[in-house]
Parts: structure tokens; sequence; C-alpha cells
């Protein structure tokens, strides 16, 4: 499981930053990517990275501004020609659904997939299968806008290769029927039960991405004990007044709600253009003034999100 950062930062395009857009990219756990926010240019983003568009499988649009939708007919009408025949599922707030159909239909797009959209009527559980259970809930930005929880289902414990084979067992079948957990017959005769032999259960992960939004008690309950916080932090804690009248937060803001949930670690993203050079480092500092594991993330950044036995890796890049 791995972030890759596609655009962060807010408002408009700039030369150093491109508008939201994030993978979620699940390959191991289901050869599949998920996508939150769409901005203007992602496809040109997905471009310079390794992301084949024909793996995303679902698209999570947290509101409707532009700076995080301009980029969806793009896209879809592109994952068309690259191989993309599987469906395509999106998520969001009442509307997309409308903008996008009306979009292709006028510029007579025809794609070679389904697709299919889910808009949000209530808060809670949006999509759930025996791997990942995805939450929304409404944040505060003056127009609809949700912040989505991502949790992974809890994963079997590691089988004790050693304890068998100290038993004069050699790996085959039987341990994956002993995997299983059933009481199985060894050839010698004995009976064992293949449970006492699967260490202890490993606690699937969370992720938690907002949209845009000023600070607020459902962020806190969406992030409670995540992995990984994505929050935005669109203007400096000196500017907590513009925020405010803007619904949007500040980095110490951002920082507070990561350590209200107490979050392993928290990314800040959607940058104003007006941060540049030493900005960003005391973004970050501002950030670490209440809460410490902070990431200002930049465009193409990626951050691994191990199982809970291993250490959270920094960023690869």
């Amino acid at each position: 499981m791995e972030l890759e950062f596609l655009g962060t930062g807010a408002g408009v395009p700039a030369k150093h930053r491109n508008v939201s857009g994030i993978a979620l990219k699940l390959l191991d756990e289901r050869n599949a990517i998920w996508l939150f926010d769409c901005g203007e240019g992602t496809q040109l983003q997905i471009l310079r990275s390794n992301i084949r568009p024909r793996k995303i499988e679902k698209i999570f649009i947290t509101h409707l501004h532009g700076d995080h939708i301009f980029g969806l007919p793009g896209l879809i009408s592109s994952r068309s020609f690259q191989g993309g025949d599987e469906a395509l599922e999106i998520y969001g707030p009442k509307g997309i659904e409308e903008w996008v159909r009306t979009t292709l239909r006028i510029s007579k797009t025809h794609l070679s997939y389904p697709l299919r959209f889910f808009e949000i009527k209530e808060e809670g559980i949006i999509f759930a299968d025996k791997q990942f259970k995805v939450s929304c809930k409404k944040l505060d930005h003056g127009i609809e806008s949700f912040g989505y929880r991502i949790e992974e289902a809890d994963h079997v414990g590691e089988l004790q290769v050693d304890r068998l084979m100290a038993m004069g067992l050699k790996p085959g079948p039987l341990f994956g029927e002993i995997k299983k957990g059933k009481m199985v017959t060894l050839p010698n005769g004995q009976q064992v039960n293949g449970r006492d032999f699967i260490g202890e259960t490993i606690k699937g992960r969370i992720v938690t991405i907002l949209g845009d939004t000023r600070k607020t008690v459902q962020s806190v309950e969406l992030a409670r004990n995540a992995d990984i916080l994505v929050h935005e932090s669109t203007f400096n804690k000196d500017e907590a007044k513009l925020a405010k009248a803007y619904f949007h937060s500040t980095t110490q803001q951002a920082a507070e709600v990561a350590k209200a949930a107490q979050v392993k670690k928290l990314i800040l993203t959607h940058i104003s253009a007006r941060y540049l050079g030493k900005d960003i480092s005391d973004l970050a500092n501002e950030a670490k003034e209440v809460f410490e594991n902070v990431r200002i993330a930049k465009d193409f950044d990626c951050f691994e999100i191990p199982l809970k036995k291993e250490a959270l890796d920094e960023t690869k890049t």
C-alpha cells in the first residue's frame, strides 16, 4: 500500500505544484489504484509516474470545486484509449454524475468500459468488501465536501514455519492446510490444530484523506488512529482569519486534528502557490509545534504504508 501525490497545490496549477490528485496504490493488495480527486492536468501527472490508467478502479471526489474535478473528463476518456475495459466507479457529492455525463455527451466521447456513479446521500460506509471499507463524513467548506476513511481488514497471522520444521515437517501442501487453521493429521499420526501455529493477527492499515475544510470534529473522527492522515493546509498559522473566511485550514489546525486523532503520520497538502522555498520549511515547523511527525507533500512524493508490524517508512522520493 502506497500513497502517491499527483498534485499538491491549491486553487490553480503552478509550475511547481499541480492541483489536487492523490493515488492510493493497492497493487499488492488488489492489483488496483484508487484515485482521490482529479484536478486539471492529473492525466499529465500520471504520464510522469508509473501509474497505468487502466489500473484505476475507483475515483473518490471530495467536492465539486474545479481544482478537484476538472481533470476527470480527460482521464476518463484517455483510460478508454489506453486499454481500460474494466468498469470505473466514481464516488462523490451529488452532481458529479450529471457534470461528467454532460461533458462526455457534449464532447461525443464514447467509452470502452462501464462508468458507474455512487453519489453520496448520507454519511457512513460507502464501499465495503472483504479487503477494505471506505466511510465518509461531511466537512466544513461552504460547499458539500467529504473526508474519506479507508480501513483495511486485519491480516491472518504468519505461519510459524520454524516450529513446524522443528517437528520434522517440510514445506508443502500440509503447510497450507495448517495455515487455514484446520485440524491436521501429520504423517506420524499426530493431530495438530493449525490455529496453534499461526502468529498474532496483523492489524489492517487505516488511511484518512480529507477534502478542503475548516478544522472540524468530523475530521478528527475520520482520522482516529490512522496510519496516515492527509489534511489540507492552505494557509500558515498567521492567516487563521483568512483560512476561516475561505473555509480552509492552517498548518497548525491540521496538526491539532492529527494530535487529537492520535494518528501516526500527518501529510499536509493543498499548499498555496504563495509559499515557496523556505516558506515550506516554515509551514512544516509550524505544524511540528503541535504534532511532530509531519511531512509537507510535493508532487510525485510517494509514501509507503507498511503493515503495523513494521515501522512507517519515510517518503521514497
